[in-house]
């Protein structure tokens, strides 16, 4: 399951309040554990995500005890079946992966950033898009 761009937004927002200590996640103890988030779910915590206090609930549960977790289950589960000499493989390709999504966020940055300039520099000649004056 990929992340989407509320997930990145969220886990972002969720290591600032962390790390300022407003929120924390501890391991609920059953059968099976989960993870909860904790904290007080002040007006600081609804301003930063801007969400309400359910949204912030469920996108957590989603992220760390869905994807997260099922995540490291599908590991478990192909190292158990071909054991762990593939890991290495794996690891080695989703950091080039990783880097390669990295490279093409900041290349549309710049894309973006150049059509924005020769936009201005149109303007600033008179033209309109299209050709016109």
């Amino acid at each position: 399951m990929k992340l989407t761009e509320k997930d990145k937004a969220f886990l972002e927002t969720l290591r600032k309040l962390m790390e300022s200590k407003d929120l924390r996640v501890e391991l609920k103890l059953d059968k099976p554990s989960r993870m909860v988030l904790r904290g007080n779910y002040g007006e600081k915590v609804y301003k930063a995500f801007r969400m309400t206090r359910q949204g912030v609930r469920w996108r957590f549960w989603r992220l760390f005890n869905n994807i997260y977790v099922s995540a490291f289950e599908t590991i478990l589960f192909i190292e158990k079946v071909l054991g762990t000499e593939l890991r290495e493989h794996a690891i080695r390709i989703s950091k080039e992966r990783y880097a390669l999504h990295q490279e093409a966020i900041s290349f549309q940055s710049a894309d973006a950033l150049l059509k924005g300039e020769e936009g201005r520099q149109r303007d600033a000649e008179g033209e309109r898009p299209g050709g016109g004056k």
